[in-house]
């Protein structure tokens, strides 16, 4: 329940602010997201969805890289 949240509550962050991105808001919490997501995919032994979750983790690992340091 605490990955949807934190991916429901980034993607309204990211659909209110469009046209000027908070990408210091979304990106973490995308990433905490995706993060919990892999937890709950691996307890749930489904293999798709940690390929699909870690993907994810991934990129959004690249992106605050790239935000914070880059």
């Amino acid at each position: 329940m605490i990955e949807a949240l934190f991916l429901i509550s980034a993607s309204a962050v990211l659909t209110f602010t469009v046209l000027n991105p908070a990408t210091k808001i979304f990106i973490p919490m995308y990433l905490i997201g995706s993060i919990l997501g892999v937890i709950s995919a691996i307890i749930r032994q489904a293999a798709f969805v940690i390929v699909l979750c870690s993907w994810f983790t991934l990129m959004n690992t690249i992106a605050l890289i790239k935000l914070f340091i880059g």
